[in-house]
């Protein structure tokens, strides 16, 4: 039996993640901040789910990762889904540094802790979601458009390193685009939203295959390509508002 740990399961895509692995056979370990959450999901299969609750911003958290994998038996696949992001033009120095805490520091901390296992264990498939954010500076929100270009340059690093290593470790970046999830309960205006049912299929889909790299859905494969070919002098110029 496969063995996943999600970190991130209490809602949204790490919820859906967790319930279509549970119904393909795997044996999950959940963490999140809020226990009453994970205990919901646990009462699905009990004998199929561990639980921990988990902060990535806290120092304790690596350790906290190792009682799931302790308690769920092993990891054959860490899946990181835990972020955060608001629009901030204002540029709130609070959002912008916790921002940084959730999506920099604590990505790192889970995601050396998980490298560091698999190293270990002679095996293994990192995947994290990231965001198409990454690719483009927006001055609606820097602070989370600057911690997914992190997220996606950190999971290249680490690949390189993993090679360098001769280590047998799969990484899967999973860039979606604007989600229906709590994430964008802001009221803001955001365009093409997808549910989170349907990007949990197509990231699971990427993960059975070993995807190295998913931007969800075809729209938003198409916005990035064009993007990508926008010159910094002008993109610096245009007026993109929520």
């Amino acid at each position: 039996m496969k063995r996943a740990i999600i970190i991130g399961a209490t809602s949204g895509i790490g919820l859906e993640v967790a319930k279509r692995l549970l119904g393909d056979g795997w044996q999950l370990g959940v963490a999140g901040r809020r226990r009453e959450e994970l205990e919901k999901l646990q009462a699905l299969l009990p004998e199929r789910i561990s639980i921990q609750t988990l902060d990535v911003t806290s120092e304790n958290a690596t350790e906290n990762l190792q009682f799931l994998i302790e308690k769920t038996g092993g990891m054959d696949l860490f899946f990181l889904a835990s972020g955060i992001g608001k629009q901030n033009p204002g540029l709130l120095p609070e959002i912008e540094l916790q921002t940084v805490a959730t999506n920099t520091v604590g990505f790192t901390r889970m995601l050396t802790a998980a490298y560091h296992y698999c190293k270990e264990q002679g095996r293994g498939h990192l995947a994290v979601i990231s965001s198409i954010a990454g690719t483009k500076g927006l001055g609606a929100a820097p602070s989370y458009s600057a911690t997914k270009c992190f997220q996606n340059n950190y999971m290249e690093a680490l690949e390189q390193l993993a090679k360098m290593q001769n280590l047998d470790i799969t990484f899967t970046d999973i860039r979606p685009g604007f989600v229906a999830t709590a994430l964008l309960n802001d009221n803001k205006n955001y365009p093409m939203p997808m549910k989170p049912e349907k990007v949990a299929k197509s990231i699971v889909q990427a993960i059975y295959r070993k995807k190295r790299l998913k931007i969800i859905d075809w729209r938003y494969a198409v916005l990035v390509a064009l993007w990508r070919l926008i010159p910094k002098c002008i993109w610096v110029r245009l007026k993109i508002k929520n």
